[in-house]
Protein backbone atom coordinates (compact mmCIF):
# COMPACT_ATOMS: atom_id res chain seq x y z
CA UNK A 1 0.00 0.00 0.00
CA UNK A 2 1.00 3.60 -1.06
CA UNK A 3 2.14 5.73 1.97
CA UNK A 4 -0.69 8.21 0.91
CA UNK A 5 -3.19 5.63 1.92
CA UNK A 6 -2.38 5.47 5.54
CA UNK A 7 -2.64 8.55 8.26
CA UNK A 8 -0.02 7.90 10.76
CA UNK A 9 3.77 7.31 10.48
CA UNK A 10 7.10 7.09 12.66
CA UNK A 11 10.26 8.36 11.34
CA UNK A 12 13.82 7.64 12.22
CA UNK A 13 17.26 9.10 10.62
CA UNK A 14 19.08 6.51 9.05
CA UNK A 15 22.07 6.47 7.08
CA UNK A 16 20.83 7.11 4.15
CA UNK A 17 18.53 9.86 5.15
CA UNK A 18 14.99 9.48 7.14
CA UNK A 19 13.16 6.07 7.50
CA UNK A 20 9.31 5.99 7.09
CA UNK A 21 6.59 3.86 8.28
CA UNK A 22 3.19 4.64 7.49
CA UNK A 23 0.16 2.34 8.99
CA UNK A 24 -3.70 2.50 9.47
CA UNK A 25 -5.29 3.13 12.63
CA UNK A 26 -5.87 -0.65 13.04
CA UNK A 27 -2.14 -2.20 12.20
CA UNK A 28 -3.86 -3.81 9.50
CA UNK A 29 -1.48 -1.96 6.48
CA UNK A 30 1.68 -0.52 5.71
CA UNK A 31 4.32 0.95 3.95
CA UNK A 32 7.67 1.98 4.34
CA UNK A 33 10.55 3.53 2.76
CA UNK A 34 13.92 5.99 3.00
CA UNK A 35 13.89 9.38 1.83
CA UNK A 36 17.16 11.19 0.88
CA UNK A 37 15.99 14.28 3.00
CA UNK A 38 12.57 15.85 4.84
CA UNK A 39 10.83 17.93 2.21
CA UNK A 40 10.57 14.99 0.25
CA UNK A 41 9.08 13.06 3.00
CA UNK A 42 6.60 15.26 3.71
CA UNK A 43 5.70 16.04 0.03
CA UNK A 44 4.62 12.39 0.47
CA UNK A 45 3.12 12.33 3.82
CA UNK A 46 0.88 15.69 4.15
CA UNK A 47 -2.00 13.21 4.28
CA UNK A 48 -1.57 12.01 7.42
CA UNK A 49 -2.99 12.67 10.55
CA UNK A 50 0.13 12.16 12.88
CA UNK A 51 3.95 12.20 12.04
CA UNK A 52 6.11 11.31 14.96
CA UNK A 53 9.95 12.04 14.41
CA UNK A 54 12.59 10.72 16.25
CA UNK A 55 14.62 14.23 16.16
CA UNK A 56 14.63 17.27 18.66
CA UNK A 57 11.86 19.63 17.41
CA UNK A 58 11.84 23.05 19.25
CA UNK A 59 15.59 24.14 20.34
CA UNK A 60 16.18 26.21 23.26
CA UNK A 61 18.78 29.21 23.75
CA UNK A 62 19.42 29.54 27.24
CA UNK A 63 18.78 26.22 29.12
CA UNK A 64 18.34 22.49 29.01
CA UNK A 65 15.00 21.42 27.56
CA UNK A 66 12.96 20.32 30.39
CA UNK A 67 11.74 16.97 28.04
CA UNK A 68 14.70 15.80 28.19
CA UNK A 69 15.56 16.08 31.72
CA UNK A 70 11.77 14.68 32.26
CA UNK A 71 12.57 11.67 29.97
CA UNK A 72 15.99 11.04 31.31
CA UNK A 73 13.90 10.56 34.47
CA UNK A 74 11.50 8.00 33.55
CA UNK A 75 13.91 5.89 32.07
CA UNK A 76 16.28 4.89 34.57
CA UNK A 77 18.98 2.47 33.13
CA UNK A 78 17.68 3.92 29.36
CA UNK A 79 18.52 7.30 30.42
CA UNK A 80 21.15 7.72 28.68
CA UNK A 81 19.44 7.31 25.40
CA UNK A 82 18.22 10.67 25.76
CA UNK A 83 21.37 13.20 25.14
CA UNK A 84 20.37 16.91 26.18
CA UNK A 85 19.80 18.30 22.87
CA UNK A 86 22.26 21.02 21.35
CA UNK A 87 20.39 25.14 21.44
CA UNK A 88 19.81 26.10 18.19
CA UNK A 89 22.92 28.59 17.87
CA UNK A 90 25.32 25.38 18.32
CA UNK A 91 23.29 23.21 15.55
CA UNK A 92 24.52 25.88 13.42
CA UNK A 93 27.71 26.21 13.94
CA UNK A 94 30.44 24.93 11.41
CA UNK A 95 31.99 22.24 13.65
CA UNK A 96 32.35 20.62 16.90
CA UNK A 97 34.18 22.96 18.63
CA UNK A 98 32.81 25.59 17.83
CA UNK A 99 29.88 24.02 18.88
CA UNK A 100 30.85 22.97 21.79
CA UNK A 101 32.19 26.52 23.10
CA UNK A 102 28.78 28.10 21.93
CA UNK A 103 26.83 25.67 23.73
CA UNK A 104 28.68 26.67 26.88
CA UNK A 105 28.68 29.99 26.96
CA UNK A 106 24.62 29.74 26.28
CA UNK A 107 23.74 27.01 28.93
CA UNK A 108 26.66 26.48 30.64
CA UNK A 109 26.41 22.75 29.14
CA UNK A 110 29.43 21.34 26.60
CA UNK A 111 27.78 18.81 23.68
CA UNK A 112 28.78 15.43 23.12
CA UNK A 113 29.79 14.40 20.11
CA UNK A 114 26.95 11.80 19.67
CA UNK A 115 24.33 15.11 20.02
CA UNK A 116 26.72 17.17 17.36
CA UNK A 117 26.66 13.98 14.77
CA UNK A 118 22.84 14.16 14.43
CA UNK A 119 23.30 18.13 14.25
CA UNK A 120 22.77 18.14 10.72
CA UNK A 121 19.41 16.69 10.76
CA UNK A 122 18.15 19.08 13.63
CA UNK A 123 19.16 21.56 11.23
CA UNK A 124 17.34 20.46 8.29
CA UNK A 125 14.07 19.50 10.20
CA UNK A 126 14.60 23.09 11.88
CA UNK A 127 14.70 24.54 8.69
CA UNK A 128 12.02 22.66 7.22
CA UNK A 129 9.55 23.74 10.35
CA UNK A 130 10.78 27.57 10.13
CA UNK A 131 9.61 27.28 6.45
CA UNK A 132 6.53 25.18 6.33
CA UNK A 133 4.08 26.53 8.71
CA UNK A 134 1.34 24.12 7.82
CA UNK A 135 3.92 20.99 9.42
CA UNK A 136 3.49 22.39 12.89
CA UNK A 137 1.80 20.33 15.18
CA UNK A 138 1.07 17.63 12.46
CA UNK A 139 4.79 16.63 12.43
CA UNK A 140 5.42 16.14 16.26
CA UNK A 141 8.67 15.31 18.35
CA UNK A 142 8.75 12.00 19.73
CA UNK A 143 11.33 9.24 21.06
CA UNK A 144 11.66 5.66 20.65
CA UNK A 145 12.42 4.91 23.93
CA UNK A 146 9.60 6.50 25.77
CA UNK A 147 7.39 4.89 22.98
CA UNK A 148 8.73 1.72 24.05
CA UNK A 149 8.84 2.31 28.04
CA UNK A 150 4.91 3.50 27.50
CA UNK A 151 3.57 0.39 25.83
CA UNK A 152 5.88 -1.46 28.44
CA UNK A 153 3.17 -0.33 30.95
CA UNK A 154 5.96 2.05 31.90
CA UNK A 155 9.22 0.14 32.09
CA UNK A 156 12.02 1.06 30.42
CA UNK A 157 13.48 -1.90 27.67
CA UNK A 158 15.79 -4.61 29.74
CA UNK A 159 18.34 -4.79 27.10
CA UNK A 160 20.35 -2.31 25.07
CA UNK A 161 18.41 -1.54 21.24
CA UNK A 162 21.01 -2.74 19.35
CA UNK A 163 21.90 -5.68 21.13
CA UNK A 164 20.29 -9.31 19.83
CA UNK A 165 18.49 -9.82 22.92
CA UNK A 166 17.27 -5.74 22.52
CA UNK A 167 15.98 -6.22 19.21
CA UNK A 168 14.05 -9.81 20.35
CA UNK A 169 12.60 -7.77 23.01
CA UNK A 170 11.42 -4.84 21.55
CA UNK A 171 10.06 -6.50 18.79
CA UNK A 172 8.18 -9.00 21.10
CA UNK A 173 6.69 -6.01 22.59
CA UNK A 174 5.59 -4.22 19.02
CA UNK A 175 4.39 -7.30 18.11
CA UNK A 176 1.85 -7.11 21.06
CA UNK A 177 0.71 -4.34 20.18
CA UNK A 178 0.51 -4.27 16.51
CA UNK A 179 -0.10 -7.34 14.26
CA UNK A 180 2.38 -6.29 11.45
CA UNK A 181 5.06 -5.29 13.19
CA UNK A 182 6.82 -8.42 12.81
CA UNK A 183 5.93 -8.57 8.98
CA UNK A 184 7.77 -4.54 8.30
CA UNK A 185 10.66 -5.36 10.45
CA UNK A 186 11.47 -8.50 8.36
CA UNK A 187 10.28 -6.79 5.03
CA UNK A 188 12.10 -3.89 5.52
CA UNK A 189 15.42 -5.97 7.15
CA UNK A 190 15.42 -7.94 3.66
CA UNK A 191 15.25 -5.15 1.58
CA UNK A 192 17.43 -2.34 2.70
CA UNK A 193 21.43 -3.55 3.89
CA UNK A 194 22.86 -2.48 7.02
CA UNK A 195 24.86 -0.05 5.92
CA UNK A 196 21.84 2.04 4.79
CA UNK A 197 19.50 1.33 7.60
CA UNK A 198 20.20 -0.19 10.78
CA UNK A 199 17.59 -2.68 12.69
CA UNK A 200 16.82 -0.54 15.40
CA UNK A 201 16.59 2.19 13.00
CA UNK A 202 13.66 0.19 11.92
CA UNK A 203 12.38 -0.82 15.12
CA UNK A 204 12.21 3.18 16.21
CA UNK A 205 10.36 3.49 13.40
CA UNK A 206 7.87 1.03 13.84
CA UNK A 207 7.08 2.06 17.53
CA UNK A 208 6.35 5.81 16.61
CA UNK A 209 4.04 4.72 13.76
CA UNK A 210 2.65 2.80 17.01
CA UNK A 211 1.99 5.26 19.07
CA UNK A 212 1.20 7.92 16.46
CA UNK A 213 -1.73 5.95 15.45
CA UNK A 214 -2.88 5.16 19.09
CA UNK A 215 -6.27 6.98 19.78
CA UNK A 216 -5.97 10.56 19.98
CA UNK A 217 -7.44 11.14 23.78
CA UNK A 218 -4.58 8.82 24.63
CA UNK A 219 -1.47 10.88 23.30
CA UNK A 220 0.24 12.48 25.73
CA UNK A 221 3.51 14.56 25.85
CA UNK A 222 6.53 14.87 27.99
CA UNK A 223 6.45 17.52 29.75
CA UNK A 224 2.34 17.50 29.83
CA UNK A 225 2.66 21.23 29.63
CA UNK A 226 5.42 21.82 27.12
CA UNK A 227 7.75 24.68 27.09
CA UNK A 228 7.91 26.89 23.58
CA UNK A 229 11.38 27.86 22.27
CA UNK A 230 11.76 31.25 21.00
CA UNK A 231 9.89 30.54 17.56
CA UNK A 232 6.73 29.27 19.27
CA UNK A 233 7.32 25.78 18.82
CA UNK A 234 6.56 23.07 21.33
CA UNK A 235 9.74 20.90 23.17
CA UNK A 236 8.17 18.18 24.07
CA UNK A 237 8.12 14.12 23.63
CA UNK A 238 5.30 12.95 22.64
CA UNK A 239 4.02 9.19 23.92
CA UNK A 240 1.25 7.50 24.75
CA UNK A 241 -0.54 6.71 27.83
CA UNK A 242 -3.01 4.24 26.66
CA UNK A 243 -0.84 1.60 28.55
CA UNK A 244 0.28 3.09 31.40
CA UNK A 245 -1.54 2.37 35.25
Amino acid sequence: MEPNGLKYAGVDGCRKGWFLVSIDEHCLNFSFAIFGDIKTLWLTTQQCERILIDIPIGLSNSKPRLCDVFARKLLHTRGSSVFPTPTRNAVYASNYEDAKGINFKLSGKKISQQAWNISRKIREVDEFLAASHDAHGKIRESHPEICFWALAGGKPMAFPKKSEQGIKERLQLLQTHCQIAEAIFLEAKQKYLRKDLALDDILDAIVLAITAASPIETIGAIPEIPERDDRNIAMEIVYTNRYLN
